[in-house]
């Protein structure tokens, strides 16, 4: 599986995970997970936690198997908590597969006027979000520190 990665994008919503995640996919030929996408193309809404659990944990199922058969796989997340960084990153491990974490790190104002932009300019997916949402939003998110960046490999690009 020396070929195999596995590329979480941690960060809140606003962050540029979507943007990363779709040039990295390009770039390596990876396949890329986001649940988000998912749930708007299946017509299920974005803040149904229950599906949303269902999917992310049927995704990380594909995950594996796209690992164990040498892949590269991008899992769009979010990854607001530590306990499913660590989950994942030690499964990866136990294959083989290089893990990288992308903790994008934008101040909330800056994540405040991206959504406030994408909700202008609506299109099919964008997720209705205010600054005031993304201010709820905080106290859940599980920021990882250098010590936990250093538990992963340096990114491939």
């Amino acid at each position: 599986m020396a070929d195999s990665r596995l590329i979480m994008v941690c960060g809140l919503p606003g962050a540029g995970k979507t943007t990363l995640s779709r040039e990295l996919a390009a770039e390596l030929g990876a396949v890329r997970f986001c649940p988000d996408e998912w749930l708007v193309d299946l017509g299920i809404d974005l803040f149904d936690i229950a599906a949303r659990d269902r999917l992310e944990r049927k995704l990380w199922q594909l995950t594996q198997d796209l690992l164990r058969g040498g892949l590269t796989v991008i899992l769009e997340y979010g990854f607001w908590g530590r306990a499913e960084r660590e989950e994942k990153r030690l499964f990866a491990r136990e294959l083989g597969v290089a893990v990288e974490l992308r903790f994008l790190d934008v101040p909330l104002d800056e994540l405040g006027r991206r959504v406030e932009a994408r909700n202008q300019a609506g299109g099919a997916g964008a997720v209705p979000l205010t600054r005031a949402m993304i201010e709820e939003f905080l106290p859940l998110f599980e920021a990882p520190d250098a010590a936990e960046l250093g538990l992963y490999d340096q990114p491939s690009r």
